[in-house]
């Protein structure tokens, strides 16, 4: 979350390229995406992954979704990789931060078996309802939640997920209660809410956003002071709650040990991705 120091603050700056130096792979190129498919950051991998061969040599990057525990899995298996440029991984707070937390046993430490490549985004979420839950506003939910603590239940893309913090967070400053009811993708979690296997989530906006526009998810607040001008007057939480300011952060990572120069390139390929306006749309829907 934007709260704490992610090893993937900020890009990295490239020196002249050294193209020349790098071993380029000649296998195919792997992106694992630590999340099931349909997702907002499924989605904006995917969308970044359509454009990669025309700045890479025509090399094809290919989306490998391997989700569950909190993004968790998928790290674990990127950092088993070799850091040869064939294995990349969509870094996410759960999987790269908050997942040695949540998991003691994790079989990889997130700090040092990764190398960062690049930081791409940061995502605001938004509180959305159950079209047919009575609570549609902040005041109402908290009222609500505090005459029945555990009375109500909410959806995650998983345990440590953002969607997971985020909600977690509200609630912790709201001092209310809620059930949780972690799935395995944005996609899932969002799904579960319509089917009313939850009453309340807190996605990406993103991955709220259809379902919102279609009238069969409720949109309450929003993460980030000022709201998001993709859902205008939809309130920011800090109205409520003031101080509350959070997003989760997404970039690209390498295994451990990868050559600067690979690094470098990698860099210089997903920065011009990033610049494309059909990416800028991607990531301004949050």
């Amino acid at each position: 979350m934007v709260q704490r120091r992610s090893l993937l603050a900020a890009p990295i700056a490239l020196a002249a390229p050294a193209f020349a130096q790098a071993s380029w792979p000649q296998q195919q190129i792997r992106l694992i995406v630590p999340f099931g498919p349909g997702g907002a950051i499924d989605t904006l991998s995917r969308t970044m992954a359509a454009r990669f061969a025309e700045f890479a040599n025509g090399q094809n990057l290919v989306i490998e979704n391997r989700a569950g525990a909190g993004g968790t899995i998928g790290g674990a298996y990127a950092a088993q990789q070799r850091p040869d440029g064939s294995t990349l991984m969509m870094a996410d707070v759960g999987a790269n931060a908050i997942g040695r937390l949540l998991y003691p046993a994790l079989a990889y430490d997130p700090v040092t078996a990764f190398t960062p490549i690049i930081h791409l985004v940061n995502l605001p979420g938004c509180l959305i309802a159950h079209p047919d839950v009575p609570q549609q506003t902040m005041a109402e939910i908290i009222a609500a939640a505090r005459a029945r603590p555990d009375g109500f239940t909410f959806s995650s893309a998983g345990t440590g997920n953002g969607s997971h913090l985020f909600m977690e967070l509200f609630l912790k400053r709201a001092g209310i209660r809620m059930v949780h009811v972690p799935y395995r993708s944005g996609a899932e979690m969002v799904t579960a809410l319509i089917r009313g296997d939850a009453q309340y989530g807190f996605p990406t906006v993103s991955s709220a956003l259809a379902m919102i526009r279609e009238g069969r998810a409720k949109a309450v607040a929003i993460s980030l002071p000022g709201g998001t001008p993709v859902l205008p007057g939809v309130p920011a939480v800090d109205t409520v709650l003031p101080g509350f300011n959070v997003a989760v952060w997404h970039g690209i990572v390498a295994p451990a040990g990868m050559e600067r120069s690979m690094v470098e390139r990698i860099n210089e390929i997903f920065g011009k991705i990033a610049a494309l306006p059909e990416v800028q749309a991607r990531i301004a829907a949050g």
